[in-house]
């Protein structure tokens, strides 16, 4: 049997050896706090929620980059499209004008009062198309003069030139029209303002989106007119100072004479307003529409649209050098050493077979590297601070409740060390006053406690003799019932059937006098709390 402890021996042992309640509930809360705050930083790490700014920001940039290429795509097709439709209209007008005045293209500067009357015939066209494709201008260029004998003359074509000054105005029905190339004429007749920077003729010294489709479609004279057509890189016109955008489709007639070349516009103002990012997440996001060169893009000979103008920052001829990242955003590095941070995609501009169709355009949505970087910096501070101020609240909240709840239990017990149980007053804690009714009525506890153990040991020594008539295979299946195993684990240890086990365990509680598991435990476990071995 085990020794009584008596109270005085445990409260003295307690005072000397042991740590305070008030200590023992403040750590105890404190490692609760501390437990739950680790397990919420586990599930924020496992969740991703501290690199959650950085998968959003990803999304954002590629869902940006899928409406912007779309939309990019589907106004620069749509507008291929209707450039090619205006070369038809256009050639067979000029054919049938030509063929009424018995000329050819070559012969008309002879006669500049003919190019006259035929680009003031092709003014109703141009005006339609320029309204029609809801574009920022719209031109033909002949490959004709009206005064031969000038200087340069070779340079100087003939041609028509309206600009829309309200791009924006998509769904205006009456355009703000000028003329910024063009017989003065043609203004006057259609109530036309002349643009501030209006010149008669075109000045085609530099211009590769007349030169170009010119030479091409010459190399080409069997390719159908929809895959001659030619967007030229952003560029300003001479003479004038907005960047635009050019669509160049040749003018060749029923024969294959070239006339010259007509075509339409996107100027940079357009392209802002129709592909401005739309997310504010990021103020200084924008898009950029770039021909691709040896895995680098152009600043200078690119469309921009955003809160962000990286031309502002760059030289003349810069390029942003392209490094990607598969599992990140892609690196794009500019010759000054500013980085941006976002996903380019390929633009189809050219369809299959066309001379151009080497030409790779790419849209891309960037943002300055350090605007992601502190925008995930400044997410995980917040989230840092939140959670220090949750282990502080922890902290101090263990402090006042181990204060709080143990002072009573506290005095209590210095009461119980100082006094006698039988002069306690109450102290109005449950728990202390049960105490102390406990210490009272402890001696005679203890007596029956002693009787009734006495006769719990002359049950069990019974038991105990109960057990030696067990056969071996029967003490085997009761071993493990006495280590808690169930029926079925014990069949899987002694390799036996179930059936087997159940006709030993019946045999079992025959001879103990048991009528359950749950008895026979119960006495295997009286026996180990008072000391009593069985012999194996």
């Amino acid at each position: 049997m085990r020794r009584q402890v008596e109270p005085s021996f445990l409260f003295n042992r307690f005072s000397s050896k042991s740590i305070s309640m008030r200590l023992r509930l403040f750590f105890f809360l404190l490692v609760l706090v501390l437990t739950m705050m680790a397990g919420i930083i586990v599930i924020l790490l496992v969740t991703g929620t501290f690199s959650a700014g950085l998968k959003e920001s990803k999304q954002l940039l590629s869902r940006e980059l899928k409406y912007v290429s779309q939309d990019i795509s589907l106004q620069y097709g749509q507008l291929s499209v209707q450039a090619v439709d205006f070369s038809k209209q256009l050639s067979s007008q000029i054919e049938e004008y030509l063929n009424t005045k018995q000329q050819n293209i070559n012969e008309l500067s002879e006669t500049p009062e003919h190019i006259e009357e035929l680009i003031t015939s092709l003014y109703q066209n141009t005006y339609f198309y320029l309204e029609k494709s809801n574009c920022s201008g719209a031109f033909v260029i002949l490959d004709t003069t009206v005064n031969p004998a000038l200087e340069n003359s070779e340079n100087s074509k003939a041609g028509l030139y309206l600009k829309n000054l309200e791009p924006n105005i998509i769904s205006s029905s009456s355009p703000n029209t000028t003329l910024l190339r063009g017989f003065f004429s043609i203004g006057r007749e259609n109530s036309l303002n002349l643009h501030t920077q209006w010149r008669m003729e075109f000045d085609v010294s530099e211009a590769d989106y007349y030169h170009i489709p010119m030479e091409e479609a010459r190399k080409n004279p069997r390719l159908p007119i929809s895959k001659l057509y030619y967007w030229s890189n952003p560029m300003i016109i001479p003479d004038t100072s907005e960047e635009v955008m050019i669509c160049c489709v040749p003018l060749i007639d029923s024969k294959n004479n070239i006339y010259g070349v007509c075509g339409l516009e996107i100027s940079m103002m357009l392209f802002k307003l129709s592909h401005m990012p739309t997310n504010n997440t990021y103020p200084r996001m924008f898009c950029m529409f770039s021909r691709l060169t040896d895995n680098r893009l152009s600043i200078e000979n690119s469309m921009l649209a955003g809160g962000y103008s990286i031309k502002d920052f760059s030289e003349e001829n810069t390029f942003l050098k392209i490094t990607e990242n598969s599992k990140s955003y892609n690196n794009y590095q500019s010759d000054e050493g500013r980085i941006y941070l976002g996903y380019h995609t390929q633009t189809q501009l050219y369809p299959n077979g066309s001379p151009y169709s080497q030409h790779n355009w790419v849209t891309a949505v960037l943002v300055p590297k350090e605007d992601i970087v502190n925008s995930i910096t400044r997410l995980n501070i917040i989230l840092v601070c939140l959670l220090c101020l949750l282990i502080t609240s922890g902290i101090i909240i263990s402090i006042i409740f181990s204060n709080k709840y143990l002072k009573p239990i506290s005095e209590g017990l210095e009461m119980l060390r100082t006094e006698s149980s039988s002069e306690l007053a109450k102290t109005n804690v449950q728990e202390i006053d049960e105490l102390i009714e406990y210490l009272a009525v402890y001696k005679n506890e203890l007596q029956q406690k002693a009787e009734q153990e006495k006769h719990q040991i002359t049950i069990l020594e019974q038991f105990i003799e109960k057990t030696k008539t067990l056969t071996p295979a029967e003490r085997s299946v009761f071993n493990l019932y006495s280590k808690g195993l169930s029926a079925q684990e014990i069949a899987s240890t002694l390799f036996l059937s179930i059936n087997t086990i159940k006709t030993h365990t019946k045999h079992i509680f025959a001879k103990l006098g048991v009528a359950s598991r749950e008895e026979l435990l119960l006495y295997i476990s009286m026996l180990e709390d008072i000391g009593l071995e069985m012999n194996p």
